[in-house]
């Protein structure tokens, strides 16, 4: 680690350098030099992104492009330099390394602490993709490729289903018919994007709350963080995901389904904070928010049940049927979603118009 740290430019000599986060995909440490200043460096996950070069060019262009329209310097992160003057480096196993400035006087939240660090994670979302909305999206690198190409979940799922590897198929049934039952529906959003009626984007992707740095002081939006999978989408897809997980009322790993519904009044809080903020939207794309909540979801446990068939080879588990478990969570979800299907269409149409 230390033939890395030489590679960057620092403001002083380097005094310590120790793990740091809750991430569980890139190794991510806090280095602080003599000077009193704070870095973020982290070695990307080669097994997780096969082209981690692609992946670099595209964090380095959007920051770049966020940058130039930042009022407080916080609102972007900023990459720091090789003494090559290149903006991340490579160890002796061919890692890739990269060094960001640490974002100064801000916290990062696992869970909601006050009622509107949720709402502000919408307005640091909805900031991100309006800023971002000039940008050539298909320029972008698909660091995961067709990561929300739902009908593709659908083919690995079924793909699954037929092999049954672990002969697991013939104990869930009922989930089986679940997927099977919502697939005309599940290709909706990829449909009106290959047909142009909706715009593609460039979308973040893990649109979770502890992907956002909010102001220790103010507790509003500063910017996002975790750019590894930003790539060409479309605006349902991160105003989906942040709902599946932001406005569910339990863990993603419950077992007592009971405690399991999307909450309204969670929904409405980043509904509101979303549009507020991401201004450029068109009539459509507000129109297919709330089917971008429902599919994301359902696209997730579609995610979890084909990994269950297949053994459970990709999520990491920490008990039998935990990806199961998982599954009949996000299923459940999306039950909840369709029962609440009116209030979360006239919540968006209502909010539009208040623009």
């Amino acid at each position: 680690m230390d033939n890395v740290i030489k590679q960057f430019v620092l403001e002083g000599e380097p005094v310590s350098c120790e793990p740091y986060g809750c991430g569980h995909i890139n190794r991510t440490y806090l280095l602080r030099t003599d000077t009193d200043r704070r870095y973020i460096l982290q070695m990307l996950n080669g097994a997780v992104f096969p082209d981690p070069e692609g992946l670099m060019e595209n964090v380095i262009a959007v920051t770049a492009f966020i940058a130039r329209q930042a009022e407080d310097p916080r609102e972007a992160l900023r990459l720091n330099p090789t003494h090559d003057g290149a903006l991340y480096a490579k160890d002796g196993e061919g890692n890739v390394w990269r060094l960001y400035d640490y974002v100064e006087n801000s916290i990062c939240l696992q869970a909601p602490e006050q009622p509107g660090d949720f709402y502000q994670s919408a307005v640091a979302f909805g900031t991100f993709q309006n800023r971002l909305a000039s940008f050539p999206a298909g320029t972008l690198h698909e660091t995961i490729p067709n990561f929300h190409n739902t009908p593709d979940r659908y083919r690995k799922f079924r793909a699954a289903l037929e092999a049954d590897v672990c002969g697991r198929a013939g104990q869930v049934q009922p989930e089986i018919r679940f997927v099977l039952n919502r697939e005309e529906q599940a290709g909706a959003l990829q449909q009106m994007r290959q047909s142009g009626q909706l715009p593609t984007r460039v979308t973040h992707n893990d649109t979770k709350l502890n992907n956002v740095m909010l102001d220790a002081v103010t507790r509003k939006a500063l910017c996002v963080i975790d750019l590894d999978t930003v790539m060409p989408g479309l605006a349902a897809y991160d105003f989906g995901d942040s709902i599946r997980f932001g406005a569910a009322t339990a863990a993603e790993d419950e077992k007592d389904l009971s405690k399991m519904q999307m909450s309204l009044d969670a929904y409405e809080t980043f509904t509101r904070g979303f549009l507020t903020a991401c201004t450029g939207l068109t009539e459509l794309e507000r129109q297919t928010l709330p089917l971008g909540a429902k599919l994301m979801t359902l696209e997730c446990g579609v995610r979890f049940l084909t990994d269950y068939l297949e053994g459970d080879v990709y999520f990491s588990i920490h008990r039998p049927e935990h990806n199961l478990d998982r599954a009949r969570t996000q299923f459940k979800l999306v039950e909840d979603m369709e029962r609440k299907w009116d209030e979360m269409t006239a919540i968006v149409a209502r909010l539009s118009e208040q623009r």
